[in-house]
């Protein structure tokens, strides 16, 4: 089947067997079969997936491939039975040459996981090259006078194959005149020859024709054959002789030319001119002889004349023929045999395969990254390579087989710290001095999605004027993701929440690839003034990683509300009744107003317009405080009605105005009530007197207050009998009111019962509280603690004087059916439904102040009878007062009192000692009034 017919059937039984015998060296790890060359398409060789251990179910999911340097086409493996089988036609003298060994070498590679195995496949040698002589016909010149036994050069065959296809064997037909020796050299070459075996006659025969045949040692054997042409000459005696009939010499390969490589020298024992020898080569030399060696015809010299190549052609046989110059010439041959020696003139050669790039930088340990072969064309120490990496982390080169190697991943990878590896894979050989070579491996890491957006700061503060456009950018938030492509695409997302009654998203809203924020609606500082939340940004690679942000929204105020004003001024006009002997200074009423906005947009003050007829106005407004008084003292000749016109503003940019609207009557003396009666008892209305006031209702607060003094006397005797040491009615050292953390002040009854505000003298005024009222929900020992939230800004408290006085216009209430004071606010009812309330005054003044405590959300009036106020309002004091009683051994349960200090104004003008005394006495006249109310 693999041979031709007529050959032994043994033979090819024989061959079939060693066909079918694969070889496993255990010791070199590789796997080894064999294939004779010029087998057909589909000769099985072996079966490799078996032999290498794999199942055959498994050869397709794992990728099974075969790669290979050298014709990787020859050989095939079906991956259905795993068989190894030809492909092609390989052709073993096209391959290797005339080298003893020629193999195929195989590098299989299967995946999941990666695993390399080397497999060498020997081509065998057929006996498929006839011996073939160059020639087809060889001539010789012979002088008929030469005698037996005489020698004549002939050119031997030459045979492709290798081992013993290529055993040649020579043989001449039978003749009657000459007869062929043949003999081994030193290089196991073989040297013809003819032998005369008895002399020639020309006369006789001018020419011979004889047929050399040579046969190889293959079975079954091959021929050659070629014509030999012998003519006959006449006459000479004497050839020339060569000293030696076979001369060797050693020649580095690489040698330049003009180099000498032998001299010959041959001698003729004739004389004159048939002595004289003439030197060239022989017709039997070929034309790529002649192409690297000259001879020198006159002294036999033999020089290099082409370049030689070691790896090309290592051995040259020249046959040289010395004649001499008769007429009929005599010839003399030899044979010089030129073997060259290898020079380390070759580099070696890297062959790099690529098996997974880019890598990815999660890869695992010792991951095979690609497939490098080294190889050198010289020989000996010359052709032997070591190959070397740069830089050596994080990887390294592994040797698989003989000058094969792995790159493999030693340790792990990070694509943001170095995202592409220039590796310098380098083979230096053996030879002094040794060659080396050198290629690049570049080596592309593949991101993995292992780092999250990362934003600057953790936390982004934004301010944003309220009243803003509706879809206004207000913000861009930004991340970095350190990974590459989909892996560092962010988008961006809001972090839902509910914002009071509404959902965030309602207020804001992130666009997903810029990441800028809108306002999706104006904010309002006055219902936000704060809007806290969360931006998230992810990225888009699998699984995907995400980071927060946080954003606090600051809504800043603008001067959007205008002034508004409070009580019965909202309404409309108000009619205040004044009477005529009302001297200059004496407060009217006060305009109430109250503005939404803060900070400066919430700092009012107050202007008096001027009458169109340009008089001045018997009257004046404070600019912060609101209260109108007289600028004057009146006269008869004032009108008896006065429209004023109070201009509200604040100072915003630009500011906002309203105005109030107050009608004063001018009335006699006897008519109308004291101012200072008005401005502490507080007479709601207009058009009410003192007259209408009932006799009874004064007469039985006397008596109460007389009740109330009483038991106060008689609680500090007891205090001083039952703490002799302190002596509570001694001149002991008061208690001071402490601050606390929230800017209120807290009272403590430990060492006494008297309370002084520690800036000053305290007043000889007395408030007190009567002991005989039950006790209400709240009781003194768990105090109601004040609102925290205090709602006043900075810009504000820059405006208002250190001392707090009590208002000068209001009403108390006392109880129920009692007269009433209302204090003005400008705040809205806390957020706890019991709690009091503290708010700034309105139009907050350099030298005064109101501050205003209302009990209770959207009930003005304080508690009933018998409950103490958790706060209250000390005059001269900078804060509020918050009552806390404490227990002492000394416990009184159902009473208590508070002595009060009023600080004098500091920028209240001091009147001179010669003034009007008239104004002094009605003075003195109102403060009286005003005690007896109290």
């Amino acid at each position: 089947m693999l041979y031709s017919q007529g050959r032994s059937p043994g033979f090819r039984r024989l061959l079939l067997s060693l066909l079918l015998l694969p070889a496993w060296q255990a010791g070199s790890g590789q796997l080894r079969y064999s294939v004779p060359e010029e087998a057909k398409h589909g000769t099985f060789v072996g079966r490799i997936a078996q032999d290498l251990g794999l199942e055959l179910a498994e050869l397709v999911p794992r990728l099974f491939r075969v790669a290979s340097k050298e014709r990787a086409d020859l050989l095939e493996v079906n991956l259905q039975n795993g068989i190894l089988f030809v492909n092609g036609r390989i052709d073993r003298e096209e391959l290797c040459g005339r080298s003893a060994e020629c193999s195929i070498h195989l590098e299989v590679i299967v995946d999941r996981p990666l695993r390399v195995f080397h497999v060498e496949v020997e081509v065998r040698d057929i006996n498929d090259n006839p011996p073939r002589f160059f020639r087809q016909e060889q001539r010789f010149l012979i002088l008929e006078s030469r005698m037996p036994d005489s020698r004549f050069p002939a050119e031997g065959a030459s045979d492709l194959d290798v081992g013993e296809n290529a055993e040649l064997k020579y043989k001449v037909n039978p003749n009657e005149y000459f007869d062929l020796d043949v003999k081994r050299n030193e290089e196991d070459t073989h040297v013809l020859e003819l032998i005369l075996k008895k002399p020639l006659d020309r006369e006789e025969a001018r020419e011979h024709r004889l047929v050399l045949t040579a046969t190889d040692g293959g079975k079954p054997e091959l021929t050659g054959t070629v014509q030999l042409l012998i003519k006959v000459l006449d006459a000479n005696d004497n050839a020339p002789e060569f000293d030696k009939s076979i001369y060797n010499v050693r020649l580095l390969e690489n040698t330049p030319k003009e180099t000498l490589v032998i001299k010959l020298n041959a001698s003729d024992a004739d004389e004159g001119i048939n002595k004289e020898i003439v030197y060239f080569f022989s017709n039997l030399v070929l034309d790529d002889v002649k192409s690297k060696f000259m001879i020198n015809s006159n002294s036999g010299e033999i020089k290099v004349k082409g370049e030689l190549d070691y790896e090309n052609r290592n051995l040259y046989e020249i046959n040289i023929d010395a004649m001499d110059r008769s007429s009929f010439p005599l010839t003399g041959h030899c044979k010089v045999i030129v073997k060259l020696l290898d020079v380390n003139d070759n580099t070696p050669e890297i062959s790099i395969t690529s098996l997974f790039l880019p890598i990815k930088e999660d890869a695992a340990m010792d991951t095979v990254i690609a497939l490098i072969s080294v190889s050198d064309r010289d020989s000996g120490a010359n052709g032997q390579v070591t190959c070397s990496l740069k830089p050596h982390i994080p990887f390294k080169l592994v040797s698989t087989y003989k000058n094969y190697y792995s790159l493999v991943l030693e340790s792990t990878l990070d694509r943001e710290n170095i995202s592409d590896y220039k590796l310098v894979v380098t083979a230096q050989d053996g030879g002094l001095p040794s060659l080396w070579a050198s290629a690049t491996v570049s080596v592309e890491v593949a991101d993995v999605n292992d780092n999250a957006p990362a934003f600057a700061q953790p936390e982004y503060t934004v301010f944003v004027k309220e009243n803003n456009p509706p879809g206004s950018h207000i913000f861009t938030v930004c991340a970095r993701d350190a990974d590459a492509q989909e892996n560092a695409l962010v988008s961006y997302s809001l972090v839902e929440r509910r914002v009071g009654e509404r959902a965030l998203s309602s207020y804001v809203s992130v666009h997903a690839e810029s990441g800028k924020v809108f306002a999706l609606q104006p904010l309002d500082h006055e219902e936000l003034e704060l809007l806290q939340f969360q931006v998230s940004a992810r990225d888009s690679g699998v699984p995907a990683l995400g980071s927060n942000v946080t954003l606090q929204v600051f809504v800043l105020d603008e001067n959007d509300n205008a002034p508004a004003l409070l009580g019965a001024q909202a309404a409309g006009a108000v009619s205040e009744l004044v009477s005529r002997s009302v001297g200059a200074g004496q407060v009217v009423t006060k305009v109430r107003a109250v503005d939404a906005d803060s900070g400066y947009n919430a700092w009012l003050s107050y202007e008096l317009h001027t009458s169109a007829s340009g008089e001045p106005s018997p009257f004046r407004v404070g600019l912060y405080t609101g209260e109108i008084s007289t600028a004057c003292a009146l006269d008869e000749v004032d009108p008896l009605r006065h429209r004023l016109l109070v201009l509200v503003k604040d100072h915003g940019e630009p500011a906002l105005t309203t105005t109030a609207t107050v009608l004063v009557s001018l009335v006699e003396s006897g008519q109308a009530p004291k101012t200072s009666s008005r401005e502490l008892v507080g007479v709601v209305g207009p058009g009410e007197t003192l007259a209408n006031v009932n006799v009874y209702l004064i007469i039985a607060i006397c008596a109460v207050s007389s009740l109330f003094v009483l038991t106060l006397l008689l609680y500090w005797a007891l205090r001083c009998l039952r703490v002799p040491t302190e002596g509570s009615c001694g001149p002991g050292k008061p208690a001071l009111v402490c601050s606390s953390a929230a800017g209120s002040l807290w009272y403590s009854q430990q060492r006494g019962q008297r309370v002084c505000s520690g800036e000053g003298p305290p007043k000889t005024d007395l408030m007190a509280f009567s002991p005989s009222l039950p006790q209400g929900p709240t009781s003194m020992e768990n105090p109601r603690q004040p609102n925290p939230d205090w709602r006043y800004s900075a810009s504000l408290r820059a405006g208002m004087h250190s001392s707090v006085h009590l208002e000068e216009a209001g009403i108390l209430r006392a109880g129920p059916g009692g007269p009433d004071q209302q204090w003005p606010t400008v705040s809205s009812a806390t957020p706890e439904p019991e709690a009091g309330e503290v708010s700034p005054p309105v139009g907050a003044g350099v030298n005064s102040n109101s501050w205003t405590f209302k009990y209770g959300p959207g009930n003005p009036k304080q508690s009933g009878p018998g409950e103490l106020p958790d706060k209250f309002i000390i005059p001269g004091s900078p804060a509020i007062i918050s009552i806390r009683q404490e227990p002492t051994n000394s416990q009184i349960d159902k009473s208590d009192f508070i002595t009060f200090g009023k600080k004098e104004e500091t920028k209240k003008k001091k009147k001179k000692k010669k003034g009007n005394k008239t104004q002094e006495k009605k003075e003195k006249g109102n403060s009286t009034t005003d005690n007896s109310d109290q």
